[in-house]
């Protein structure tokens, strides 16, 4: 850069034409001036003097200094048309000086006439200014990169990752620190596998067939409960002795003076301490497989672990359905041995049996939305609702035709205004009239789009979505939408989430974290007593 720079304001230095009355006479007055200093310099003679002597030249324009050890003349107060006559006279006229720039520490840049004292000797100026540039900006951009350093250093030491049901965070850091999430599932796993080539998952650790953890059932694996069974010495969350199981790995915790008294607070989904759990619970996971961390040092690379290699690179797709994806192979296996006890629970997802409702008034909850429409089409009629976020729930029928009926039946609600309509037991869904619903697939549209807002409902207000009610039979009012959505423009930093999500969709059958179902399922009494 420093470079072109300089060719450029040489360039135009030589380009600029001195036919004014104003320029000629500027440049015949600084070719004086510069050069009553070049011989002050050689005769060694009192500098300062002379300069205080020139009657037309202000003290503060000229001051000598000192450059990389060579004496200098640091100009002050010219405008940059004067600067390009002044470069042009020392090219012109002086072999032995050499006209400068140098960026200073307050980011000013500082214009300079340099007497070297050959030809080698400018270049090696030259050379010093440049290493000196290259040096500033490999800092600027080291202090923008910031994080990102560790994410390089991770893959470039091909470390042993560990999570804790951790395919959304690998997505997540996919998309933030190494680029834009690849459109198919086939390439985002061969892409991952690229630059971690092995990634450990605790929750697969711990539902492993030769994990032997008494106390801890397979449905209760969460980050959490898992740290509270394997380290009840260092969870503030165990009450009472002898809830948890014997610690076989002592972990050693360091803490500033300020956080001494309440480090352990239990504060589960802030960062560092969800790191914290995960990494005491992957320490005493391995011990129970039987690795004895006495026997090796630090630097031993757990990922060449006999013990170990067959649960690397495994990721949970759906813990409710107990899909595993191989990040090595791109393949999709079945946890069968434990996903027959969880589908008891959390019946499988299946998305043509979908409805997508959002708008709705924030005080109604999911329960309250399944006791509306259980109300209207029969008890065993939804198999669960979940909570995509305030805004916006999935509720799943137990057959797709109810999803029809659904639709169909809220949208003739919303065009009477008669008494059966408004004592209807859907009325308190749709109180406030502002209530949409839709299939799974406007749903897997509208997070598609290059628009991305945080909550459900202002994605679909920011897709201009009019329709409130879409049925199976006609799209015409959503392809209508589609075309408005081709008029936005495609920012990268509002598609990540919805590729994200296309990510998801393609891969896995809904990825729902177990403590988030738990807490926003409510499952079919008649889906329980099978």
């Amino acid at each position: 850069m420093y470079e072109d720079e300089l060719r450029c304001n040489s360039r135009e230095a030589r380009d600029t034409p001195v036919v004014r009355i104003a320029d000629v006479l500027f440049t015949e007055r600084m070719k004086n001036r510069i050069c009553e200093w070049r011989d002050g310099l050689l005769l060694n003679r009192n500098h300062r003097s002379e300069t205080q002597e020139v009657s037309n030249d202000s003290p503060q324009q000229f001051q000598t200094i000192f450059f990389k050890m060579r004496p200098a003349l640091l100009l002050n107060g010219f405008t940059s048309h004067q600067l390009r006559l002044i470069q042009l006279v020392i090219e012109k006229h002086y072999e032995d000086l050499v006209f400068v720039r140098e960026k200073a520490e307050t980011s000013s840049v500082h214009q300079l006439v340099v007497y070297v004292d050959s030809r080698n000797d400018r270049d090696l100026v030259m050379k010093e200014v440049k290493d000196g540039l290259h040096k500033e900006a490999e800092m600027k951009i080291k202090a923008a990169v910031g994080f990102r350093h560790v994410i390089d250093l991770l893959s470039s030491e091909q470390k042993l990752i560990v999570g804790h049901n951790c395919f959304l965070d690998i997505a997540h850091i996919y998309s933030k620190f190494l680029g834009p999430l690849p459109s198919t599932a086939e390439e985002y796993v061969s892409s991952v596998n690229k630059y971690f080539p092995y990634i450990i998952d605790t929750k697969i650790l711990l539902n492993a067939k030769d994990m032997h953890l008494p106390l801890m059932k397979k449905s209760s694996t969460s980050l959490s409960r898992a740290f509270s069974l394997l380290c009840p010495e260092i969870a503030s969350s165990v009450q009472g002795p002898g809830l948890g199981l014997k610690p076989r790995v002592k972990v050693e915790v360091q803490v500033d003076d300020m956080r001494s008294l309440n480090w352990n607070s239990g504060a589960k989904h802030e960062a560092g301490y969800d790191a914290f759990m995960t990494g005491c619970v992957f320490a005493q996971a391995c011990s129970h497989l039987g690795y004895d961390f006495k026997l090796y040092s630090p630097s031993t690379n757990l990922a060449n672990d006999e013990k170990l290699q067959k649960h690397i690179n495994l990721l949970y797709l759906s813990w409710i359905n107990g899909d595993i994806i191989d990040l090595r192979t791109g393949k999709r296996t079945a946890e069968s041995a434990y996903s027959n006890n969880l589908k008891i629970r959390y019946p499988r997802i299946v998305f043509q049996n979908i409805a997508l409702i959002w708008g709705f008034l924030p005080k109604i909850k999911a329960r309250e939305i399944r006791e509306c429409i259980t109300k209207v089409f029969g008890l065993n009629s939804v198999s669960s609702v979940y909570h995509l976020d305030e805004t916006a729930v999935f509720v799943q029928f137990s057959k797709a035709e109810l999803v029809t009926d659904f639709l169909q039946l809220k949208e003739t609600l919303e065009r009477n205004n008669d008494p059966i309509s408004v004592l209807h037991p859907l009325s308190k869904l749709l109180e406030g009239r502002n209530t949409h619903a839709a299939t799974y697939e406007s749903y897997k549209r509208i997070c598609g789009s290059p628009i991305s807002e945080v909550l459900f409902a202002d994605q679909a207000e920011a897709m201009r979505i009019k329709w409130k009610t879409e049925s199976l039979e006609s799209n015409r009012e959503v392809e209508t939408q589609e075309n408005e959505m081709a008029t936005f423009p495609n920012t990268s930093d509002r598609s990540e989430s919805g590729k994200i999500n296309r990510i998801i969709d393609n891969l896995a059958c809904g990825h729902i974290q177990e403590d988030e179902a738990i807490d926003s399922s409510y499952t079919c009494e008649a889906q329980l007593s099978k």
